[in-house]
């Protein structure tokens, strides 16, 4: 059949690359003449199931389903409890027990990569599982097969499990006596009889696809109230939080009261009483992911409203006709067996549906619904009636025109693929016959194939029967979805042609064509794409142009207009050749840009575009070229005229312009010179040079160009006007340079300068390689320009020519031409050798001391350097080997006193060895300023401890620096402490409780001081442990005689010190004496020793470490009678004086007695000891001690 795009293709329409095509062409909605081209050709065979095969499978399915089930379809007879006899079996919730497949399958092998692989519902619960712990055990799980142990509708269970129940009213497990058993048999029966939909043969497990209750999810989000009669939602607590309700097999038919379940994820309402419309409150449950309304009497859906996170849907067994609805985005599966569904008008948009079933339809009927469903849903579908989609049924639906949905849901009655193209375009007619303006009709509507980034065509005709007036079409392109659905006004898109874009792949496009004649626009007719294809990735030139002017010296630009068909645009090759009228084209050179400017070179010549395009990834499609007109000579002009050359007497000036407008024949010049009325005076007819004269200087020179082409046409004039001729500058003769060409040499500049008295005419000197003058350019720069005559010679200009500017200049300053004069020979290089040495810095310790010298003699090498102390400014001195090599020298302190020299010889880069020269500093090296380079405390600030001043000394030899002592109280007063002057100093008891600093003037042995530097205070200074610093005994060691002690005592306050005297005896033994601060010693201390023990103690009581002292051996007294008694005497009674002695241990005594008439009061020793006589009655003895 031949389609009506090849029918009516235009004969002047350029071959077009081929490209892929749909599998069944495109669809023309369709003409008188191809209605009879298709009537008259043979009908091709047609693909699918037959249809005796096809019901044959549905009686199949219905006497498969004779079996009596439950509502949760478990097959058996029922026993009296009401439980079945197999509810402890797993049981299957999408097809009979032996089929075990998905509720949703995966696409299959042979479907296009370009359709989006979308998990089915089951596989998509799993992850939700995974992610989503409140929804883990969601009852889609029973599509997963797992077994489980359901409750059955009766309200028995098939497991020891308790189901929980939110519900009030009383549960059918309750009734235990057999008139409750009979009384409850009789309600089951009368139900039964009122509701035909729950019977046992109508709850077959395969179409109701009920769900299986969620036993992990909490009471609190969980409610299962099936099979408790319950009538009316207000008999059961619902809450926000509820998100699993189970409310199957109940007697509800209304759904007032469901809008609190904001939160239900999934309602099972199967097999209750709904019959009427009224779904609107189902509105509130906006997370509603799964409905189950089986098995009731529902007979339309049309209030079910849009329900945006709705997956599963389940409608099976009730008593609709059609599945009109609203839109759900997110349905996967839809359950609509068991109903009197006859068509699909009215099938609501489901983009993501992938399951449909409608089993036991009378739509069944339909040939070849299988491909109708895949029209009405696209892509998204896999499986139709519990199995994969037919490959042949999915052929058959690329078969019919892509307006073919949009006619199913309008009424269109179904037909084969063959009689489709020309039914549906009856059908549409029909409805737009009596929408067109009177007395037209649509004699064609259909659209191109679209690809990707390629241009699609719309095609419209109308044919007018005897309308009035012009008829004018206005255009509006749509992007729809994969089916032709919800479709967009694309702005901007009202012409006959448009550009998919990459965007748009895989999507509808629609085109409405709105009618108007004589300004009254009528209602529009439409035409319909299929889903645009990817491009080729080739692109194509669709339209090639050329703008701008065909004449010389404009700029023509080429206008490509490019389909890159889905290619990455990229830059594509644009070429300009040249093509004689009577000859071939030839590409002009370099003219390889989108721009190209028109030259003389193609005037009488036409022009031609090439153009290929290319994309990004390197694809290159079909060049492409189009021509221009002859190429037309522009008008004779000139621009740019001016004149070269120095204004100033007897230079030759040239002038010059830049000719345009086809060839240049005799263009006539003019040069004028200036009069003093303003006029201007021809003096040079025909030359473009003009020499300056005498008679110029002063005068402004007027240069015209007259351009003349060679045709003879003459265009406008231009000129340019010079500045003042001035008189002839001063100028250079006789140049040249005296003077040695040598390193170092000093050289001048000689010359004659003419032109007037010369003024300060200025030299600067370069260096060149040759000695033959080309420009200055090639010269390098030694001096700047305004120096002397005269210049000494670098060290850089070794090996180079010298090269002279003189440049004159006269009193006035006017400036002539410069002359160049260059030397001789070559620039030679002396001896290394110095010709500068000097020190700089402070002859005193610790300065730095710098040396610099003026090497000249070639390059320098590594030049020796050394420095040197000396007592005497004659002498050799001696060197220092710390400053060998350095250009700087540190003053030491060994420095101090002596001459300090510098030494260097050169060296060149050759090692040739110059003379050494010396550098001796004036006056010797003065010390330094006493200065303390660091001052510091030491010391433990404890009472007792003796801290010491640790300095630093720098500034020569260091004299008697002086220390002071500061004490700084708590509130910062300080004071100094009395004699404390040298470098250390002892913490005394009175210190304790201060801040102790030092402050430190340092002193030169010469009596020069620095600057006082202080500590920083340490402390506050504490007592120090109970100390006895020294201990000494006081006293004479003879018998007789008292001992004392004497104790420095350091620690804080002194307390109650201990002392405890011991006598030491010869053989060891000690014995303890006293307590007292001081002993008197007796005979027992005779020879032996005496030991002080003397123990520290503060204050507050803490005891020091005891020290002792020990005296030397104990002398005896001298012998001494200390008294002497004698009794009263009697005559002949012998008396025995009584004496006290004295002076060690006794010896024999001798007695002197005397006798006296009175009593001797004061008898002298010698006396008594001379005198051997009784004098008187009165008896004097005296005893004499004789030491034993």
């Amino acid at each position: 059949m031949e389609t009506p795009s090849e029918a009516l293709k235009p004969a002047e329409a350029k071959p077009a690359k081929p490209r892929p095509v749909a599998p069944t062409g495109r669809f023309a909605l369709g003409t008188a003449s191809s209605i009879k081209k298709r009537a008259d050709g043979s009908a091709p065979a047609e693909v699918g199931v037959p249809r005796s095969s096809l019901m044959k499978s549905t009686s199949s399915l219905n006497a498969s389903s004779a079996t009596r089930r439950s509502s949760t379809g478990t097959a058996g007879k029922q026993q009296d409890n009401g439980s079945s006899a197999a509810a402890k079996k797993s049981s299957p919730t999408l097809s009979d027990g032996a089929r075990k497949t998905k509720l949703v399958s995966a696409p299959a092998a042979g479907s296009k990569p370009a359709v989006e692989k979308k998990t089915s519902l089951v596989e998509r619960t799993g992850a939700d599982l995974a992610r989503k712990p409140a929804v883990k055990a969601s009852p889609t799980s029973t599509l997963k097969k797992v077994q489980s142990k359901t409750e059955s509708s009766n309200g028995s269970s098939g497991s020891t499990r308790r189901v929980s129940s939110n519900a009030s009213v009383p549960s059918p497990r309750s009734v235990t006596s057999n008139a409750a058993r009979k009384l409850g048999t009789q309600a089951s029966s009368a139900a039964s009889n009122r509701r035909k939909s729950s019977t046992a043969d109508s709850r077959d497990s395969r179409f109701m696809m009920l769900p299986q209750v969620d036993l992990k999810a909490s009471d609190e989000v969980r409610l299962d109230s099936r099979g408790h009669r319950v009538r009316s939602l207000k008999q059961l607590r619902l809450s926000h939080a509820l998100e699993f309700v189970y409310l199957r097999d109940n007697l509800l038919s209304s759904l007032e009261g469901i809008e609190i379940l904001k939160g239900v994820k999934v309602l099972d309402l199967s097999f209750n009483d709904f019959k009427l419309p009224g779904f609107e409150p189902l509105g509130n449950c906006v997370v509603l992911q799964q409905l189950y309304l089986a098995g009731n009497q529902i007979t339309s859906l049309a209030s079910l409203p849009e329900l945006p996170n709705l997956e599963f849907l389940s409608i099976a067994q009730n008593r609709l006709k059609s599945v009109c609805m609203a839109r759900q985005p997110r349905l996967q599966v839809l359950a609509a067996s068991r109903n009197k569904i006859s068509t699909l008008k009215g099938f609501p948009h489901f983009p993501s549906l992938e399951h449909l079933r409608v089993e036991e339809n009378p739509l069944l009927e339909m040939p070849h619904l299988e491909a109708a469903s895949i029209l009405l849903i696209g892509p998204t579908l896999k499986k139709f009636n519990d199995r994969d989609l037919n490959p042949n049924e999915a052929e058959v639906a690329k078969q019919y025109p892509a307006h073919t949905a949009i006619c199913i849901r309008d009424g269109w009655e179904f037909c084969s693929p063959e009689l489709a193209a020309d039914s549906t375009f009856s059908f549409l007619l029909e409805q737009w016959n009596n929408k067109l303006p009177q007395g037209y009709m649509v004699n064609k509507a259909y659209v191109d194939h679209p690809f990707e980034e390629d241009p699609c065509h719309c095609h419209f005709r109308f044919t007018n029967l005897g309308g009035e007036g012009e008829l004018v079409l206005k255009y509006q392109w749509f992007l729809g979805g994969k089916t032709p659905t919800d479709f967009v006004a694309i702005p901007g898109a009202s012409s006959e042609v448009y550009w998919p874009k990459r965007e748009d792949v895989g999507r509808c496009l629609k085109v409405e064509c709105t009618p108007i004649v004589n300004g009254a626009e009528f209602s529009p007719v439409f035409a319909v794409s299929l889903p645009v294809s990817p491009g080729t990735g080739c692109p194509k030139v669709i339209n090639l142009a050329v703008s701008g002017e065909v004449v010389e010296g404009n700029i023509l630009s080429g206008v490509p207009e490019i389909a890159w068909c889905g290619g990455t645009p990229g830059k594509g090759v644009a070429s300009w050749l040249r093509r004689r009228w009577n000859g071939n084209a030839v590409v002009i050179d370099g003219a390889e840009g989108m721009e190209y400017q028109l030259t003389v070179n193609d005037i009488n010549s036409s022009l031609v575009f090439m153009y290929t395009p290319v994309t990004d990834e390197g694809v290159k499609g079909e060049p492409q070229c189009t021509m221009t007109d002859f190429v037309k000579a522009a008008t004779p002009s000139v621009s740019n005229v001016h004149v070269l050359g120095d204004i100033v007497e007897d230079n030759i000036i040239v002038g010059k312009g830049k000719y345009f407008g086809g060839r240049e024949g005799l263009s006539k010049i003019r040069w004028f010179r200036e009069k003093e009325n303003g006029e201007f005076l021809l003096v040079l007819s025909d030359s473009m040079e003009y020499t300056l004269t005498k008679e110029d200087v002063g005068r402004h020179l007027k240069f015209v160009y007259i351009p003349v082409n060679l045709e003879g046409q003459e265009g406008e004039s231009a000129c340019a006007i010079t500045d003042v001729v001035k008189k002839a500058p001063p100028k250079v003769f006789n140049l040249k340079i005296v003077g040695e060409s040598m390193e170092g040499s000093k050289i001048s500049a000689s010359a004659t300068v003419t032109g007037g008295t010369e003024g300060s005419s200025r030299v600067q000197w370069y260096k060149a390689s040759s000695s033959e003058f080309k420009n200055e350019h090639e010269l390098e720069a030694l001096t700047p320009s305004r120096v002397s005559k005269t210049f000494r010679i670098p060290l850089g200009a070794v090996g180079y020519y010298i090269v002279a500017k003189f440049t004159p200049v006269a009193p006035d300053g006017e400036v002539g031409e410069p002359a160049y004069a260059t030397s001789d020979g070559l620039v030679e290089t002396l001896p290394p050798s110095l010709n500068f040495l000097t020190v700089t810095g402070e002859f005193s310790e610790g300065q730095i001391l710098t040396a610099s010298y003026g090497y000249i003699g070639g390059h320098e090498g590594n030049s020796l350097y050394s420095w040197h102390l000396h007592e005497a400014e004659d002498d050799e001195g001696t060197p220092l080997s710390e400053a060998t090599g350095l250009l700087q020298y540190c003053v030491t302190k060994e420095a101090v006193g002596k001459f300090v020299s510098f030494k260097c010889t050169p060296v060149r880069d050759d090692d040739i060895v110059g003379e050494a020269r010396s550098f001796i500093g004036k006056d010797r090296v003065t010390p330094g300023m006493p200065t303390l380079l660091s001052l510091e405390v030491t010391g433990d600030a404890i009472e007792g401890t003796t801290m010491f001043a640790s300095k630093r000394y720098w500034g020569g030899e260091e004299g008697d620096t002086m220390f002071r002592w500061i004490l700084t109280n708590s509130d910062g007063t300080e004071k100094e402490i009395e004699g404390a002057t040298s470098s250390s100093y002892t913490l005394k008891c009175n210190d304790i409780g201060f801040y102790i600093s030092v402050l430190c003037k340092p002193v030169r042995n010469d009596g020069v001081d620095g600057s006082l530097v202080s500590t920083e205070a340490i402390g506050p200074i504490i007592p120090g442990p109970p100390t006895c610093q020294s201990l000494e005994l006081a006293g004479s060691m003879v018998e007789g005689g008292r001992l004392t002690f004497h104790a420095v005592y350091t620690g804080g306050l002194r307390g109650s010190c201990i002392q405890e005297w011991f006598r030491l005896h010869d053989d060891g033994h000690k014995d303890k004496l006293t307590a007292d601060e001081c002993l008197d010693l007796d005979l027992a201390d005779i020879d032996c020793r005496i030991e002080l023990m003397y123990t520290p103690v503060r204050e507050d009581g803490v005891h020091g470490l005891p020290r002792s002292v020990t005296s030397d051996t104990i002398l005896p007294g001298e012998p001494k009678g200390v008294n002497l008694i004698l009794p009263e005497c009697f005559e002949d009674n012998e008396i025995s004086p009584i004496k006290t002695y004295f002076g060690g241990k006794e010896g024999t005594g001798k007695y002197t007695w005397f006798r006296n008439k009175e009593k001797l009061d004061n008898l002298e020793f010698d006396l008594v000891a001379e005198s051997s006589e009784v004098v008187g009655e009165t008896l004097c003895v005296l005893l004499l001690y004789l030491i034993c």
